[in-house]
């Protein structure tokens, strides 16, 4: 009796301790990524033009737009999928730019550190394409899915700027839903008419974001089991930490004007899974107003996300709750 009494001491000391020890890395974690925003902001990055073997400065969030619209793709070890994705993508950018000599574009492709071909499968895209038209950023090391699209956003220079995932789940033609979705909002907001030639859409603060909620009853039952328990599980956190509003916060398809943009990924700290719910925490701090669209999505192999994602996504979530809730993450207009 007197052993099982000392190992329950033991334990109840040793989980307090364990506590205790998680609450204190957390704290100084949250501390940690304080200003973290600041450095991408002033952080000096080219662009490497491979024809001319020139450096090409990088735009700034700050500038005023050049193109119609940036897609910005995260790559982290793709070189298999990037090549098929980036060519349905081009053609269709292509084809739209034949039909409407208004519409131009960039993709900004961001190696976040691979360790395969993918730095010269991209570069090999922006030979056929010319640096005007498709750039990339390399990060040098592994950051995060997060990290990498807010190192594109920063240096991005369209009115519209879309995020999308290098496999392709997601059609690139739906893009248009989310392009008139948020055109239909910035009227609304603006109180303008369709043929308002002075609405500077880039100035309306909006952000959309792709859906697959109406897909969710099919992917429960083809999906594995440890991914439905993961996003189930995830859900009901993200309920707690960023309140409701947006039923999909992982699509990894999403679009933001150029003003929602600024406001957003100047103040983003999370680097990896969980990026996409602080941003919908930023959009309800700013009043960004928020639509969340359906579109057309296929499970792809090779999905980076694994049961060894949960604790990362926990440890984001508690980062964020305490470093925004205590004031420790000061938000910049």
């Amino acid at each position: 009796m007197g052993f099982i009494c000392a190992l329950i001491e033991f334990l109840s000391i040793f989980a307090s301790a364990l506590s205790i020890g998680l609450l204190a890395a957390i704290v100084f974690a949250t501390f940690r990524r304080k200003y973290t925003h600041n450095r991408h902001v002033e952080a000096p990055a080219v662009f490497e033009d491979p024809n001319s073997l020139q450096p090409v400065t990088c735009p700034n969030i700050l500038d005023p737009a050049e193109k119609y619209i940036s897609l910005i793709i995260p790559a982290y070890n793709e070189e298999h999928r990037l090549p098929g994705y980036l060519d349905e993508t081009l053609n269709y950018l292509q084809e739209r730019a034949s039909k409407d000599k208004s519409f131009t574009y960039e993709v900004v492709i961001v190696d976040d550190g691979s360790a395969d071909g993918t730095k010269r499968v991209a570069f090999d895209f922006v030979k056929r394409y010319t640096v005007e038209n498709v750039r990339v950023l390399l990060l040098g090391r592994n950051y995060g899915k997060g990290e990498a699209i807010r190192k594109g956003m920063l240096h991005s220079r369209g009115e519209l700027l879309l995020m999308l995932d290098a496999d392709g789940a997601t059609k690139v033609t739906d893009l248009a839903k989310l392009e008139n979705q948020i055109r239909a909002v910035a009227l609304k907001e603006r109180n303008s008419s369709a043929d308002d030639l002075t609405l500077r859409i880039s100035d309306v603060p909006i952000a959309a974001f792709g859906s697959r909620a109406h897909l969710e009853d099919k992917a429960l039952a083809t999906r594995k089991w440890y991914r439905n328990f993961l996003m189930k599980g995830f859900h009901l956190v993200v309920l707690l930490a960023a309140g409701p509003g947006i039923r999909d916060t992982q699509c990894g398809f999403k679009m933001f004007t150029r003003a929602a943009a600024r406001k957003l990924f100047t103040n983003i700290r999370l680097k990896r899974w969980c990026f996409d719910v602080e941003l919908v925490y930023l959009c309800k701090i700013f009043s960004i107003p928020m639509i969340e669209i359906s579109v057309n999505w296929s499970e792809i192999p090779g999905s980076k996300v694994n049961m060894f994602s949960i604790p990362n996504m926990l440890w984001e979530l508690a980062l964020m709750s305490l470093g925004y809730r205590t004031g420790i993450w000061t938000i910049h207009s």
